[in-house]
């Protein structure tokens, strides 16, 4: 027992002599590591790292592996620290292969492999812990909306190494957050994001997702779904007559009215009048017996619930039966119906023109005289001032006395 004991200090104070000579080596010579390779490490806290020290063309040199307080963890296939958790995996001339299990966050750091070589060789795998976020948390301000609001969401994944980041969607669209990192205990981070949006009715219903992205964890998100109140949609359903309205025939419309909540009071009214006494109005419907034109207007449905008001219009026109004044099938909506009235607007065109063209004419008329003005002389006139009477008068106009260059006669 006492030999063992001996035997074993024996071999940690070799290690130790073997070590502070390497160590003076390498302050002597430049350190070389052409030879020896070994890979950086990532590890989820909890799990097992493996750590490779790695030899090219080796001459049956020693290789060691270094804890970062520079401890020797493995001599060749010896382990002289004490702790378990180091397991030999592989052991050959060209590596030395240790796993390290249950990692945790002391076990971070620099970890030295070494080959005894002249001068002596080094090569460093940088062990990174990571710690996965807690579950993120999502939190909202409003639990009930109403449209054309502005509602806020926060989302937090805390005690994560390193920080993770946020993001957001809803629905199917990617919305941007505002982030801030904490730094907690020990190198930890918490991060929290906030979302401000505003709602819209075809928001409700819709899952508003805060996304966790850290290389230690995959597909780390919380949601919560969106409920938004609106005011109703309302829309007016002709049931009969199918096309026109006519003289003495029934009309049915059913009014449908869609809200968040659903609405409580629908309404039938008639603008700027009285609905018809004998109408019949059973909820949402709408029945008029027997028409006439007296009936003609507009009928407004009206819906309304906690959140507002809202309503749709039916414009009702009555046809005559007759053949000769029945226009093509059409809906009376709102802002349809208008009887047609094509005969009457190409008379009137015609008119039109017709008035246009008769005052073009005096127009021309007018202007054709204005420029061919002058004085107008009979043949009486030509020699009145000559004769001593009216026969006189004449024979000397016959005569083709010209004495005067005023004397014209124009004939229309």
């Amino acid at each position: 027992m006492a030999n063992a004991r001996i035997g074993s200090l024996a071999t940690i104070l070799f290690l130790f002599l073997f070590e502070a000579a390497l160590q003076k080596g390498a302050g002597q010579y430049a350190v070389v590591s052409q030879n020896l390779v070994t890979d950086n490490v990532s590890v989820v806290e909890g799990e097992m790292a493996i750590i490779s020290c790695r030899v090219k063309n080796n001459d049956d040199s020693v290789i060691q592996l270094l804890n970062p307080n520079r401890q020797t963890i493995y001599f060749r296939d010896v382990r002289p620290l004490k702790d378990a958790r180091f397991q030999l995996v592989n052991f050959s001339e060209n590596e030395l292969r240790v796993s390290l299990s249950n990692v945790s966050l002391w076990d971070e750091g620099r970890y030295v492999c070494q080959l005894y070589t002249d001068p002596p060789q080094e090569a460093y795998a940088d062990l990174t812990v990571l710690v996965p976020p807690s579950n993120p948390i999502i939190e909202s301000r409003d639990d009930v909306l109403s449209e054309g609001n502005e509602t806020e969401m926060t989302c937090s994944a805390m005690s994560s190494k390193p920080a993770a980041s946020i993001r957001w969607m809803k629905g199917n669209k990617e919305l941007p957050g505002k982030p801030k990192v904490e730094v907690t205990y020990e190198r930890m981070y918490t991060v929290t994001s906030r979302l401000t949006f505003t709602v819209s009715k075809e928001d409700d219903g819709v899952p508003v997702v805060c996304i966790v992205d850290h290389p230690a964890v995959k597909d780390f998100q919380a949601q919560k779904h969106l409920e938004v109140q609106y005011k109703p949609e309302v829309k007016i359903v002709v049931e009969f007559p199918q096309g026109l309205t006519r003289e003495g025939e029934n009309l049915e419309l059913t009014c449908q009215a869609k809200g968040k909540p659903q609405p409580q009071l629908v309404k039938w009214v008639k603008v700027d009048d009285e609905v018809p006494s004998h109408a019949v109005i059973t909820g949402g419907d709408l029945y008029i017996e027997n028409l006439n034109k007296s009936y003609n207007g507009t009928y407004r449905c009206m819906a309304a619930n906690a959140v507002g008001e809202s309503y749709d219009d039916y414009i009702l026109y009555v046809y005559d039966t007759t053949p000769s004044t029945e226009p093509a099938a059409h809906d009376s909506r709102a802002g349809e119906g208008a009887p047609r009235t094509v005969d009457h607007a190409v008379i009137g065109g015609v008119v039109a023109v017709v008035v246009f063209a008769m005052l073009c004419l005096l127009i021309v008329l007018g202007r054709y005289f204005a420029r061919h003005k002058g004085t107008y002389f009979t043949h009486e006139a030509k020699g009145a001032d000559d004769a001593a009477d009216a026969d006189t008068a004449i024979i000397n106009a016959e005569g083709g006395h010209s004495n005067s260059d005023e004397k014209k006669e124009y004939y229309i």
